[in-house]
């Protein structure tokens, strides 16, 4: 069956063909004997959170792949479906309890979706076994914990724009080789000791890698219980954030962050950030927001991209730039195997995982000095030098 949908013209030239597309989707997800569906999510503004020309562009994209796809049928060996919701207000809240599979024509606004003709996301995944989400607000947390529970696998790619297609294309197998190095070091790795320089002086900072296992995201995705970023080339750990009854976290120090002309000083004790240490209006406004929602300054995650090796450059989307270099986060972990979710939050909508990216291109005035990783047999591993990897790959 051949289902229509009406496309416009796409701003940005960057696109993949028709088998691309194929190429793309047996290359991450492998699908296997019996698999008989692909799902292409995508959330659709409201009166709170208006529509702009990049989620616009990204829905348009969705249906211009679900149309290449459909054309594609019997190369790629699976139906595909456009499956729309309402967005959730914040990146990497829960989904809605329900979805509509589209079925052509125009996109419908939120307003006009019937309840009834909607479905739940359990029976989606029980259908739909591999899923794109190509979505405003990341859907990367509520997939990862779905998985683990259906047999499905996701690619979550919010804020992806055309710009990033060239990052579909990469080596994906040496990109995967040298996340899987870097997961081994984390595997084995205690902490991890850094050293910022800022205009305001050096920061240290120590993470407390203890009683934790890497993730590798390498770009595929061939088994079931999983989801992931793409474009991707990451491995990341949560840090260890004091579970264990009198064991509290180590982790600790000055963590700076630069929003625009200023830069942020977080100190940090206990795996949270419990206070800002600098002045200027962003200063006072990431004080207030700590205050509002504490688990906002809890460290979810120490990430380590290697996209920034094979040309990529930051086009200021965190599911790009995420990928390039060092980057640690702020807010929700348990989607990664850490403590925090949604229930640490004050409500649904203040749920939030943010990547702070430390390329010199996001982060100008902050220089990473030095990051070594101490490691569970005593040793050490010069992890990076200014910036750069220096352990080999």
């Amino acid at each position: 069956m051949i289902i229509s949908f009406e496309i416009l013209e796409d701003p940005l030239d960057e696109r993949l063909s028709g088998l691309e597309l194929v190429a793309l989707v047996q290359r991450v997800f492998q699908p296997r004997p019996g698999e008989s569906a692909l799902a292409i999510l995508v959330d659709l503004p409201d009166a709170k959170v208006p529509d702009d020309t990049s989620w616009a562009a990204r829905r348009k994209m969705a249906a211009a792949w679900v149309a290449e796809l459909t054309a594609h049928r019997d190369e790629l060996g699976l139906d595909t479906h456009l499956v729309v919701y309402p967005n959730i207000h914040t990146n990497n809240g829960d989904l809605p309890e329900r979805a509509w599979i589209h079925t052509g024509g125009p996109l419908p606004s939120v307003e006009m979706l019937d309840p009834a003709a909607s479905g739940t996301f359990a029976d989606l995944y029980a259908s739909h076994p591999i899923l794109i989400a190509l979505t405003k607000f990341s859907a990367t947390a509520p997939l990862k914990l779905a998985a683990k529970h259906h047999p499905i696998r996701a690619a979550t790619m919010p804020g992806f724009r055309a710009d990033m297609i060239p990052a579909l294309r990469l080596d994906y197998t040496e990109v995967n080789r040298r996340v899987e190095l870097l997961k081994d070091l984390l595997d084995r790795a205690e902490g991890a000791n850094f050293r910022f320089d800022t205009p305001a002086g050096p920061c240290d900072l120590h993470l407390d890698l203890r009683h934790r296992t890497g993730h590798a995201s390498g770009g595929l995705l061939p088994n079931p219980g999983v989801a992931g970023n793409l474009p991707s080339g990451e491995a990341y750990i949560v840090p260890y954030e004091g579970e264990r009854d009198g064991d509290p976290s180590r982790t600790a120090g000055i963590l700076p962050v630069q929003f625009g002309t200023e830069i942020v000083r977080y100190r940090v004790a206990g795996n949270q950030a419990l206070e800002v240490i600098s002045q200027g209006p962003k200063s006072r406004e990431e004080a207030t927001l700590l205050a509002k929602e504490p688990a906002y300054g809890n460290i979810a995650e120490l990430g380590l991209g290697v996209l920034a090796a094979f040309g990529v450059k930051p086009i200021g989307e965190i599911l790009l730039d995420e990928k390039l270099g060092l980057h640690i986060a702020f807010g929700r972990s348990d989607h990664f195997g850490g403590q925090v979710g949604p229930a640490q939050f004050s409500s649904p909508e203040a749920v939030i995982h943010i990547d702070r990216v430390y390329v010199p291109e996001t982060q100008p005035d902050v220089k990473v000095v030095a990051v070594d990783l101490r490691m569970a047999d005593g040793g050490a591993v010069a992890l990076m030098r200014n910036g750069e990897y220096s352990v080999a790959f």
